[in-house]
């Protein structure tokens, strides 16, 4: 077994997943909620970056409202999380790699 070609292999994909974190932030995915009438757009970053909320909607009640944009936050992101695990596995070729797993070892 040859260490030394491991270890270069190894700070090769990190340097990889490195390149492919920072290309995550460029990731957009939006969340919607009551058909529509509320959208949220976050990064890859889990950032808000546009909220859009239908004008009929202004006269709900204050908390139909928190609950839908809630709701339209959390699908974004759970969309965002699908998208950035399935561009870190085209970087990894599908090993799942341990939450904080860190290389080289």
């Amino acid at each position: 077994m040859d260490f030394g070609g491991m270890l270069k292999k190894a700070q090769e994909m990190q340097q990889k997943m490195m390149e492919a974190k920072a290309s995550l932030k460029n990731l957009q995915a939006e969340g919607i909620a009551n058909n529509g009438a509320v959208k949220v757009i976050l990064n890859g970053d889990h950032e808000m970056i546009k909220i859009d909320i239908d004008p009929k909607l202004m006269t709900e009640d204050k908390e139909v409202l928190e609950d839908l944009i809630i709701i339209a936050t959390n699908n974004a992101k759970k969309e965002i999380e699908a998208k950035s695990s399935e561009e870190m596995s085209k970087i990894t070729g599908g090993l799942k790699m341990p939450p904080g797993f860190k290389l080289p070892f």
